[in-house]
């Protein structure tokens, strides 16, 4: 790992609030991602598993971790299970973690090696009432590969088909979406590099740049600055472009006179930031890129206003579609007969601001977490609002990342600059 070690205790605390959950006399098991090829022999990057990382902070492939706060015998109370380090195979892939150094990682005193586990597991089972088991259960999931912890799941009905199962997703939904105190400051530190980032381009970007150089430089300041890379594929659109949600090519050239539109973050300790900015490629913005984007910033403002432990996404985003409404026909986007006849189910300023304000945020660019139940405090969301008119080849979206906390929220990225007079000094510079 690029990153310096993180606490310990964030995994210790993150184990002890799923704990608190389990039913009585049950086991919970967690299995690590697959290593999946591309072609050839050759393998994708290992992403590990998001439920076992905020478990553990494991990020070794053929991993398991074991939680069965019942067991008889207190030291197999909760268990890390991992592959059994090989001379060879560490010739070619590398080091792989021992028990002290696994252990000073996670926490977990317990640790045993993954071909010896089956034995001992069996009577773990046996003694169980209730067997968790893990699942994708991410609302956007649109993955169909059968997957380990789907796999797993069906070999271990086959194998104790009398056992009660339970899903261990149910409990993380709720979990992860509440980040604790030490999980914060580990994204802060991926926004401060993703802050140190921006400022760099601010004075890197210039008429005549490709959109796939600024990419490169984004690259390169992260990973100068310990972060693992990017957390999403950085999306940098100059001019119509922006228009695009998830334009990814960046393989155009950035001209004078048209706005570009960055949305990027910094992936830290495997927890990711999510900044987007627009900004003038000369330096300058127009009067009326200005006006546009004056009118984005006071929606993003607004937006920050109301998201507060109470709101559901669904009515914070319902008014943030009638503030919109009303600044869109201020600045001239929208008439009084649009608004009188807009469909209920589409209305008139979807036309300009057709994507939701915000998402939650964590280990996930796209992070576990309720869309239709209040929000609490202790959730991280995204504050996206943007406009984009086609008519006029221009798209803007000001992003930020905001801690809910019990007395409003706390906008994370507030020393990233945002406004039009600071942007324009810094490029300036």
């Amino acid at each position: 790992m690029k990153y310096l070690p993180l606490n310990a205790e964030i995994f210790t605390q993150n184990r002890k609030r799923f704990v608190e959950r389990m039913e009585k006399n049950s086991i919970a098991i967690f299995n690590s991602n697959d290593e999946l090829p591309t072609n050839a022999d050759q393998l994708f990057r290992f992403k590990q598993n998001s439920d076992l990382f905020w478990l553990t902070g494991i990020e070794q492939e053929d991993s398991m971790l074991i939680l069965y706060p019942d067991n008889a015998e207190a030291k197999y109370k909760e268990v890390l299970v991992l592959v059994r380090p090989n001379e060879l195979k560490e010739k070619w892939d590398g080091h792989r973690l021992r028990a002290n150094e696994a252990t000073e990682i996670s926490g977990i005193k317990t640790i045993i090696w993954l071909d010896s586990i089956d034995g001992m597991l069996q009577p773990w089972i046996h003694w169980a009432d209730t067997i968790y088991l893990n699942s994708n259960e991410n609302d956007r999931k649109a993955n169909l590969v059968p997957v380990r912890d789907y796999r797993y799941a069906e070999m271990m009905k086959q194998r104790y088909p009398l056992h009660n199962y339970k899903r261990s997703a149910k409990i993380l939904k709720d979990l992860r979406g509440i980040k604790t105190a030490l999980e914060v400051e580990v994204m802060q530190k991926a926004i401060d590099i993703t802050d140190n980032t921006f400022r760099h381009l601010l004075q890197f970007i210039k008429p005549g740049v490709m959109e796939y150089e600024i990419e490169a430089e984004i690259y390169h300041q992260f990973l100068k600055q310990r972060g693992t890379g990017p957390a999403y594929g950085s999306i940098i659109a100059s001019g119509d472009r922006a228009r695009t949600l998830h334009y990814v090519e960046n393989n155009q050239e950035c001209k004078d006179g048209e706005l570009i539109l960055m949305d990027f973050g910094a992936e830290y300790g495997n927890y990711c930031a999510d900044l987007t900015r627009t900004i003038p490629v000369n330096g300058k913005f127009s009067r009326r890129q200005k006006t546009v984007y004056n009118a984005c910033l006071h929606l993003h403002h607004y937006a920050a206003s109301i998201l507060k432990p109470g709101i559901s996404i669904i009515d914070y985003t319902e008014k943030v579609g009638d503030e919109a409404t009303v600044i869109f026909q201020k600045i001239g986007l929208l008439k009084k007969s649009d608004i009188k006849n807009e469909d209920p189910e589409n209305r008139a300023y979807r036309k300009y601001l057709y994507h939701g304000i915000s998402h939650h945020l964590g280990i996930d660019v796209h992070d576990l977490g309720t869309r239709t139940q209040p929000i609490k405090a202790g959730m991280v969301f995204t504050i996206e609002p943007g406009i984009y008119i086609e008519e006029e080849q221009m798209g803007i979206r000001i992003e930020n990342n905001f801690w809910i906390t019990r007395n409003g929220n706390k906008d994370l990225m507030k020393n990233i600059p945002i406004t039009v007079e600071d942007i324009e000094a810094l490029m300036k510079k």
